[in-house]
């Protein structure tokens, strides 16, 4: 919560992306070893890095959208919106290809489970935990299929690093002129995301953003194992996935382009029906190997919201707390990250059915909460939007006279 401002502040965006990458490779490597010895303090490391990698990301797209719509003559929110829509395109078909290749390592290893009767009537909302934990599992892969995943996904990772130092231009260089004049103190920065919780709309998309780290660990927890494992089994949880991260990449791109013309509310109503829908069908649903299409068509409309609940919400942060961007992205990391940390956390010991109200709950709760905030701004929005009319017909203005 108080480390992204910070670092940002000091290093800029680009080498706080750098640093915390580094952060996700040490994870990477302590798995070669897995042990409570080396699990605890890399998951620790890999906590560390999360929340800046992610803030500094949003902050740099903020950035980059606002100052390319100055100089397109184009309305800062779309733009954003867009850069947003292509960012979320590309990190979800990370799914694709991640469990693309866990699935092709893994499945050099026969893993195919034969599931009783008796095993099927306790999946999906019906969850019986001890009956799916022994039967539906299979023995696992052997190391030396563990050893080429981790070296595959480390090298990944090195990769990655050495592309965004290399070729990442340093967005805050451009604003050191502005930025000699006042220099914020260690302490006004370590406290600005405290400050940022004073601010009523920051409070009201607590609920909303914490929904994003619900609705994610579900699938990522439980649906994989109570629906997909059970039913399945483990070798399915794979290709599943990539459904998943397929639709998800594909409408974070439509989702992000269609923005300028639907409005952010449009899509936010969309994505809650969406997540509703799939919320009733899990609860009603009883999963077995001759509906096969359903575990595929189920978690390509829940990437689908994923879309709007990540793309939208991130230029939604970044457009209603534009001059304080590094606390708001803080924020935005802490309560989805919190989402998380509850939603793995009760999962060892609730039924599906109970978490599945769980998340509807807080499904319910943030669209109250976000209509609120909506509301809020469309009182300001008049002279809001007559604001930006002009800085955008001022904005095409310059743009006319370049070309000439």
């Amino acid at each position: 919560m108080f480390l992204p401002p910070i670092l940002i502040q000091k290093l800029g965006c680009k080498w706080t992306i750098v640093g915390s990458m580094c952060c996700y490779i040490a994870y990477s490597l302590g798995n070669f070893a897995a042990s409570w010895y080396t699990l605890i303090p890399t998951s620790f490391i890999l906590g560390l890095g999360g929340a800046p990698l992610w803030s500094a990301k949003c902050t740099y797209l903020t950035i980059a959208g606002n100052s390319y719509a100055e100089k397109a003559g184009k309305l800062g929110r779309d733009v954003v919106n867009q850069y947003f829509g292509i960012f979320f395109l590309i990190f979800q078909s990370s799914g694709i290809w991640g469990n693309l290749i866990s699935s092709l390592v893994f499945g050099q290893t026969p893993n195919k489970a034969n599931i009783s009767e008796a095993v099927l009537a306790c999946c999906g909302a019906a969850d019986c935990i001890n009956i799916t934990a022994d039967d539906s599992n299979p023995s696992g892969p052997t190391q030396t299929l563990i050893y080429i995943l981790l070296g595959i996904y480390t090298g990944s990772g090195v990769f990655a690093v050495i592309l965004v130092a290399v070729f990442l231009d340093p967005i805050s260089a451009h604003q050191k002129e502005n930025e000699v004049k006042r220099t914020p103190s260690f302490w006004s920065t370590f406290l600005a995301t405290f400050w940022q919780l004073k601010d009523i709309r920051q409070c009201l998309l607590i609920p909303l953003t914490m929904y994003s780290g619900f609705e994610q660990g579900f699938l990522a927890g439980d649906y994989t194992k109570s629906y997909v494992t059970c039913a399945l089994g483990i070798n399915f949880v794979g290709y599943v996935m990539i459904c998943f991260a397929g639709a998800n990449s594909l409408s974070s791109m439509f989702f992000g382009k269609i923005s300028q013309f639907t409005g952010r509310n449009v899509l936010f109503v969309l994505g809650a029906v969406l997540n509703l829908a799939c919320i009733i069908t899990f609860l009603l649903w009883k999963p077995h190997p001759k509906h096969l299409a359903v575990f595929f068509i189920l978690p390509a409309i829940w990437g689908m919201a994923d879309a709007i609940w990540q793309t939208q919400t991130n230029a939604l942060y970044g457009i209603l707390f534009e001059k304080h961007k590094e606390a708001a992205f803080a924020n935005y990391r802490l309560w989805e990250s919190l989402g998380f940390v509850i939603a793995f956390g009760y999962s060892t010991f609730l039924s599906v059915n109970v978490k599945l109200y769980i998340v509807l709950t807080v499904l319910v709760v943030s669209m109250v909460l976000y209509e609120t905030v909506e509301y809020l701004e469309s009182k300001n929005s008049p002279r809001t939007d007559s604001l930006e009319k002009e800085k955008k017909a001022e904005s095409q203005q310059n743009a006319q006279q370049t070309q000439l």
